[in-house]
């Protein structure tokens, strides 16, 4: 049961019903020159501070960046960037997307974090997962056979740290610690700590034990299928005794003026990116029926102008309840200035068309 459920922090408490928080996330995708060269990693890392900056200018709830070791994505250490993103922002709460758990060290995930936090005034918060690609394994000395047993008696051991009392765990991935403090601990809250989960009962069934948020990515599909899930998430939470918290899910998008507009930017950087990846997976080559598909009301691809992309953040809420919806606006070679429009329309356009929708308002005339 989790040290830390009995303290429940503010900043992940659910929202009212006819409310959605709307937050960004990212891998740092590394983009193309025009003559078709990669974009330095360092470069990439700088025009995501801009990022980060107008998000915050135009007022959305939450900007995170995910972990990952490849060449194909600029972030790393999201704690360094996060830190620095803390020093250029004012309001918008900052976090991973996903900070990999299994193959880093829980304490120095909890130290690094918990002094974003004092930078950033308290607008820090980590997300923790086993994350979708295994780069990390071999790179750390991790052995995958221990993919399972890592993440359990990790996620275990930082929920003790979470608590910020001194600690007693013991497991047999590292040597035990009896009465340890950590230290800095955060000033008015324990840190707001979310569980990353794909899709399986078992990864919901885990978040709920320790009583933290959850955020399913929903990358394909129909994000209406996922709704025994979030029900399952909300019985577990009640079974185990814990005050309910938010639930969130994150997909990929793009927004644009109009409809057209933003399918046709996505479109070739979608449709690489699936396919390397798709090739590293052995999935079949993806095509335009399948992404305009994805593009519909009811798929996981939210694509289109403000009024398009608004009316599915309000389908989400109302088939799934969530408290917050995070869209992966970084998708592929997408160039930066695309990028920053979509930013800049989904919290100026975007934002206030959604609360319209869940007030039940006409639109603004």
């Amino acid at each position: 049961m989790s040290e830390a459920a009995n303290h429940a922090a503010g900043p992940t408490a659910p929202v009212p019903p006819d409310r959605i928080l709307l937050g960004l996330n990212t891998f740092g995708d590394v983009g193309t020159y025009p003559d078709g060269q990669p974009v330095p990693h360092a470069q990439v890392l700088r025009q995501l501070l801009e990022q980060a900056e107008l998000a915050d200018a135009v007022g959305l709830h939450a900007f995170a960046v995910g972990e990952h070791h490849r060449k194909d994505f600029a972030v790393s250490a999201p704690e360094v960037f996060l830190a620095a993103a803390a020093a250029r922002t004012r309001n918008i709460r900052l976090g991973s997307s996903v900070t990999v758990l299994s193959s880093d060290d829980p304490i120095r995930v909890f130290q690094r974090f918990s002094t974003v936090d004092a930078i950033s005034d308290g607008r820090a918060e980590v997300m923790l997962g086993r994350g979708s690609f295994i780069e990390s394994f071999p790179l750390f000395g991790l052995d995958l056979a221990d993919y399972e047993v890592l993440f359990e008696e990790k996620l275990e051991l930082f929920d003790k740290v979470r608590a910020q009392k001194p600690v007693h765990w013991e497991g047999r991935t590292r040597p035990a610690i009896n009465g340890l403090s950590v230290y800095p601990p955060l000033e008015h809250h324990l840190l707001p700590a979310w569980v990353g989960v794909g899709g399986t009962p078992e990864s919901v069934l885990r978040c709920a034990l320790y009583g933290y948020p959850i955020i399913f990515a929903i990358i394909g599909g129909q994000p209406r299928s996922f709704a025994p899930l979030a029900n399952l998430y909300r019985q577990a939470m009640a079974k185990y005794g814990h005050p309910m918290q938010q639930m969130a899910t994150h997909s990929p998008g793009h927004i644009a003026v109009t409809d057209e507009q933003a399918r046709e930017e996505l479109f070739p950087h979608w449709l690489e990116q699936r396919n390397r990846i798709g090739r590293e997976r052995g999935w079949g080559p993806a095509n335009r029926g399948e992404f305009d598909a994805m593009c519909t009301p009811e798929g996981a691809l939210y694509v289109g102008s403000p009024e398009t992309v608004a009316a599915k953040i309000a389908l989400l809420k109302k088939n799934l309840g969530v408290d917050r919806f995070d869209l992966k606006y970084s998708n592929g070679t997408l160039p930066h200035a695309a990028m920053m429009r979509s930013i800049e329309l989904f919290g100026a356009e975007v934002a206030p068309r959604v609360a319209e929708l869940l007030a039940g308002a006409s639109p603004a005339t």
